[in-house]
């Protein structure tokens, strides 16, 4: 059974994501000073009383405003009121009844739906009596929950007033996917100790791809994402910096269930001027940490500049799958541009991301887009692998035959042996005479060598560790 959705809705800056962090017990929206921080719905399950819920945070709610941006706050909060089995109508007691919350309520109460009153900002017992609160009851929504968000005061009440409301009956599935993280790799054992990961259960359940939509502001992730899902699920602007809050939306492809993150566009530090900007982008660091696969889109018509290097590098040093998706791909055939010049083109100005795929689409045609699917379904498939430790030694004995190590202060440089000793991403431990005197360009080698080997077009880590000489057994050790 599905969760059923609670929505969040009022005008702006009455404390909406701030209740909304409250309930699901985490920061998860970004909260500010500022009016109009949110923009885009953000959605998170929770538990109250042993019933399980959604709830979804909206932008500030403004019915009468003519600006282009609010009237699209407004449609997306008008899509989360019409998904939603119940609504809760935010209001701030210290401002009291406004024409705006009117407004709201009105809207609110064509829709139908089971409706909640939640008046915010009462921290403290002595400051609701100053609270106009006959003025609230007059909406009409009868229960009036004098609640302080930031305090955690009569949040408990409310949401047992939510739960009364819902028609829908019966908790929903509570159990939820987690994102495995790489695992880390302590001190290595000595050659013979090194152990072969046990493969994969080949009957085992599909987990949930969790892929992480990046870039610069403007190259047209929410476009993108919109055209992925089939529906308009986000505020698609013309202006840099739209998309503020990452946002999770769940698909299917071929079986294979996927959660889609758009994020806020990544810009170099000096140009972020606004504190809740700041907040966006370590949003999207942390999202592009709790993904597996990573899609960086570039703009084919700007594509290779400084920005997106240093986001692919990001990517990697995170040691996340990667797919370099060259969006707005229409308007380079329009150009005469060939997929082929452009990959060319590319692994010039990004050598250390050559192995990761490219594809080519387009978010406003739709032309293209599903290939992200397949190929991240592809890679985590590679991501997650176990590989044989003799299939492994046996590739590192073919290099060591036609390419040995170059000699180092005259003296041979030999590796004896490796194993994986770790996954997602795939980690390698090779023990040798002299880690130290293997230079990074042999390295480099030995790591293209596994993955033509292996097939490989996720990041790897290997490392390298000497092996220590045993000490000989004392004269007479063994004997009877």
């Amino acid at each position: 059974m599905s969760r059923p959705l609670v929505a969040l809705v009022g005008r702006p800056n009455v404390g909406k994501s701030t209740l909304f962090n409250r309930i699901a017990g985490r920061r998860v929206a970004i909260v500010g000073d500022v009016p109009g921080v949110t923009r885009d719905r953000n959605y998170a399950d929770v538990e109250w009383n042993g019933r399980a819920i959604s709830i979804v945070d909206t932008g500030g709610f403004e019915p009468e405003s003519r600006d282009a941006m609010m009237q699209l706050v407004r449609r997306q909060a008008q899509l989360a009121v019409d998904e939603a089995a119940a609504v809760v109508l935010v209001v701030d007691g210290r401002e009291g009844l406004t024409g705006v919350d009117q407004a709201v309520a009105d809207l609110l109460r064509r829709s139908g739906k089971p409706l909640c009153l939640a008046v915010n900002k009462v921290d403290t017992s002595g400051v609701e009596g100053e609270v106009p609160m006959a003025e609230f009851h007059r909406l009409g929504f009868g229960e009036v929950h004098a609640i302080s968000a930031e305090h955690s005061r009569g949040i408990g009440d409310l949401l047992d007033s939510v739960l009364g409301k819902l028609a829908s009956g019966g908790a929903a599935d509570a159990t939820s996917s987690a994102s495995l993280a790489p695992e880390e790799v302590s001190e290595l054992p000595e050659l013979s100790d090194l152990p072969e990961l046990p493969e994969a259960a080949e009957e085992a359940p599909k987990r949930d791809i969790r892929v992480a939509i990046v870039g610069r502001p403007n190259v047209g992730k929410s476009t993108y994402v919109n055209a992925l899902l089939g529906e308009e699920r986000f505020i698609v602007s013309d202006v840099p910096g739209t998309t503020r809050d990452p946002i999770d939306s769940v698909l299917s492809h071929k079986g294979q269930r996927f959660v889609v993150t758009d994020t806020a566009g990544i810009r170099r530090k000096h140009s972020i001027a606004q504190k809740v900007e700041a907040y966006s982008v370590v949003r999207a660091m942390r999202s592009i940490e709790e993904a597996e696969v990573v899609a960086c889109l570039v703009d084919a018509g700007e594509a290779g500049v400084e920005q997106d290097a240093r986001l692919l590098g990001l990517v990697i040093e995170k040691g996340r799958a990667l797919v370099v998706v060259v969006n707005k791909w229409d308007l380079g055939e329009r150009e005469g541009a060939t997929q082929a010049w452009y990959r060319k083109e590319l692994a010039k100005r990004f050598p250390f991301v050559s192995w990761a795929p490219m594809i080519f689409t387009s978010g406003k045609t739709g032309k293209g887009v599903g290939k992200l699917l397949d190929t991240a379904a592809r890679l985590m498939e590679q991501y997650r692998a176990r590989f044989p430790t003799h299939a492994l030694n046996e590739v590192l004995e073919n290099v060591q035959a036609s390419h040995p190590a170059p000699l180092a202060q005259g003296r041979s440089v030999k590796l004896y042996y490796i194993a994986q000793v770790g996954y997602a991403p795939p980690t390698f431990a090779i023990q040798c005479n002299r880690p130290a005197a293997i230079g990074d360009h042999y390295k480099r080698f030995l790591e293209n060598r596994l993955r033509e080997a292996f097939g490989l077009e996720v990041p790897m880590r290997i490392i390298y560790k000497e092996r220590k000489r045993r000490s000989r057994p004392p004269p007479g050790a063994g004997r009877t």
